[in-house]
């Protein structure tokens, strides 16, 4: 293992990870990551999602598994899987102005007749999981794992032993519609996709564009391989970690399939993104109107609006100015990291 603060700041900052897994914050703190399943299923149809759903629930409905119900048709096509009374947990930031989805999870616990409950998450929330978290991962985290966290504890407080998940549908199934909205260029590609540039924050950044490099085609870039790929590992980390600490079984349908034909790249453009899994949905909902997609909520705006920016000596003064909530969570996090590893909190 390889000590290199410089360059995991550069990268957690960049994608979210540390892509190398040579490479650490300090000596024996090996991040946690996530690597995906060998026996993958292959997907052409809409009926083979719905197939392979049924395959990996068959031997799971019981009253010790839960679902996380967002506002969203991924989890609302698994949640018409789930046998009635299941417990269905959708999380609500408390915040004011915080993006909000329990109305719409409500109407599909209500259509398939689950135990809806809502998990509310508060930034005292944060403060008393994110140590924890970070800990157990062996680096900074994305802010969603806090929630993600609470709401496993809560549903393991109420029995449940597994959560299903509508993970890692957007990555597979063409559903980031920003990112599948043209054929970038590369350098234009890497300054879309950043999600803070260690330029403008890190006193010593190191440059991580070999994440990049694995997918680059002669000037361009192979953008759904890597959403696909390096994207979906990413965001899969965030729930594994979560779920592993809080000892609950992550359950997520979508994240064991892929693309076996090549993603039609006119009908995700033409705005039938994710056009499979639509297709599912209206099968199983056909007079419900899908909801429009957005991220998990996650308040992180509000909570940071204040905040006017890391203090430490590894940070550019005045770093996150026109910062987007997200962006100055990356920052606030990574800084908390170092302080928690300074005070051996952490290693």
């Amino acid at each position: 293992m390889i000590v290199d603060k410089n360059y995991c700041m550069s990268s957690f900052l960049s994608f979210r990870c540390i892509d190398d897994e040579n490479k650490a914050f300090e000596e024996d703190l090996k991040p946690r990551r996530f690597h995906p399943p060998t026996d993958r299923y292959p997907v052409r149809t809409s009926e083979d999602i719905d197939k392979f759903i049924r395959k990996v629930l068959q031997d799971k409905l019981d009253e010790n598994t839960g679902i996380m119900l967002s506002g969203g048709i991924d989890s609302a096509i698994l949640a018409s899987y789930m046998p009635p009374g299941t417990k269905a947990y959708t999380l609500k930031c408390m915040a004011e102005g915080a993006l909000e989805e329990t109305e719409r999870a409500k109407i599909i616990a209500d259509k398939c007749n689950l135990d809806h409950r809502i998990v509310e998450v508060h930034w005292e929330d944060y403060l008393q999981l994110v140590p924890k978290l970070m800990k157990h991962k062996g680096a900074p985290l994305h802010s969603i794992e806090p929630q993600i966290y609470k709401a496993a504890l809560q549903a393991k407080n109420d029995g449940i032993t597994r959560l299903v998940f509508g993970e890692s549908a957007d990555s597979i199934f063409g559903g980031l519609n920003g990112l599948m909205s043209k054929d970038w260029l590369f350098d234009e590609f890497v300054d879309r996709y950043t999600f803070v540039n260690p330029e403008k924050v890190l006193r010593n950044p190191v440059s991580v564009q070999e994440p990049f490099e694995r997918y680059r085609v002669g000037s361009g870039i192979d953008f759904y391989k890597f959403v696909s790929e390096f994207f979906y590992t990413e965001s899969v980390a965030s729930y594994t970690n979560a779920l592993s600490l809080a000892n609950v079984e992550f359950i997520a349908p979508f994240v064991q399939m892929y693309m076996d034909v090549p993603l039609d790249l006119t009908r995700v453009r033409n705005g039938d993104s994710k056009y499979l899994v639509r297709e599912l949905y209206k099968k199983i909902y056909p007079d419900y109107v899908m909801a429009p997609k957005i991220p998990m909520p996650r308040a992180v705006t509000q909570w940071l609006a204040n905040w006017d920016g890391p203090k430490r000596s590894e940070f550019l003064p005045n770093s996150i100015d026109g910062f987007k909530g997200d962006q100055k969570w990356l920052v606030y996090c990574l800084e908390w990291f170092l302080n928690l590893l300074d005070d051996g909190e952490i290693a």
